[in-house]
């Protein structure tokens, strides 16, 4: 067993002088030797398109983001370049992962499943003066997220399906902070996902304060929605984008649905995805689909829940209490992994 932490950060203020507070707390961190150490020469394969290009597309979807970037170019003395590359998520390819989610008109519970060694250990709370809207969630190559909810109650968490036939377009967990940064509800967070360009195959699950939850099936050629409570790594709706291997993908789903309808609360369905018994969690961490995280939201409560490792009970954060200016005293998420390496932010791999 692996003990593993998130730091959990928490910030108010403008765009620019967040993406500035955060490179300056990279400086002392092991992240970026980590990810350079495990990206190596392939990185430089991957930039696919120029920086202007970047950037007009970056300050089309979400210019504030833009000023994160320029906080963490003008912190870590970077060229332009190298910010974007690094953390504009439009480049760098994603890796292999699997993933659960379970809605219900109350709540969206997920398993985020991949391999340690890729994932920052950042629990990010963050409140911007300039626009945009409040979000908390886990980080994803700094400025993305993993999954999340706004200060609206939007809920937001992704899946992935393949990364074959690959497009100009951004990654996952930048359009998934951008969702979060520019939607107040589904319809709007639908919207965006059938225009936005996508790199990689994902489904989108949706939920807000209205109970409604939606899949976003997306590829680079094609966006369709669906309303669903369960979603794992396959289309439904885009099947001609499906992987080739799809039998673990629907066994969680069949699994999920049959254990959901004996689930009478919101702890209930926590367990039944973080439980090991339940045949959901995944110990799979060398095939880059172990669970590593189990988060939970509540659009109309506005509180999230997050455990690291199996069979543990949720931290529960209260972020209406946030939105109004309370502080969240917990500095730190500790959990166990059954694996041996350590978080990218832990120590230097």
């Amino acid at each position: 067993m692996k003990h593993v932490y998130s730091d959990v950060i928490q910030y108010r203020g403008t765009h620019y002088n967040f993406g500035y507070m955060q490179g300056d707390m990279l400086k002392h961190s092991p992240i970026l030797p980590n990810r350079q150490k495990l990206w190596g020469p392939k990185k430089d394969r991957h930039f696919l398109i120029d920086a202007k290009t970047a950037q007009e597309l970056i300050m089309q979807f979400a210019p504030a983001i833009w000023d994160e970037l320029l906080g963490l170019r003008d912190a870590l003395n970077m060229t332009m370049e190298d910010a974007i590359r690094e953390f504009g998520g439009y480049y760098l390819e994603y890796g292999l992962s699997g993933c659960s989610i379970l809605t219900s008109s109350d709540y969206m519970i997920r398993n985020y499943d991949s391999h340690p060694a890729s994932y920052e250990g950042r629990y990010m709370i963050f409140q911007p003066s300039d626009r945009g809207y409040a979000v908390i969630g886990p980080s994803m190559q700094i400025t993305g997220r993993i999954d999340g909810m706004n200060e609206k109650g939007l809920v937001m968490g992704y899946n992935f399906t393949h990364r074959k036939q690959a497009s100009d377009g951004f990654l996952c967990n930048m359009i998934g902070r951008i969702t979060l940064e520019t939607c107040a509800n589904v319809h709007e967070a639908i919207a965006l996902l059938k225009k936005i360009p996508h790199r990689h195959s994902f489904s989108y699950v949706l939920l807000d304060r209205n109970g409604e939850s939606y899949v976003v099936e997306a590829s680079p050629r094609e966006v369709a929605a669906r309303k669903s409570n369960v979603c794992t790594n396959h289309f439904h709706l885009l099947d001609k984008e499906n992987r080739y291997r799809q039998e673990d993908s629907r066994r969680r789903e069949e699994t999920i649905q049959k254990q959901q309808q004996h689930a009478t609360d919101a702890y209930q369905a926590f367990r039944i995805m973080n439980d090991t018994d339940k045949d959901v969690f995944s110990k799979k961490y060398d095939a880059s689909a172990g669970t590593l995280h189990t988060a939970a939201y509540f659009p109309n409560q506005m509180k999230a829940w997050f455990a690291m490792g199996s069979d543990r009970k949720p931290v529960i954060f209260d972020f209406a209490s946030w939105l109004q200016g309370e502080k969240i005293h917990a500095t730190r998420i500790k959990g166990e992994l059954d694996h041996k390496s350590p978080f990218v932010n832990m120590e230097l791999l």
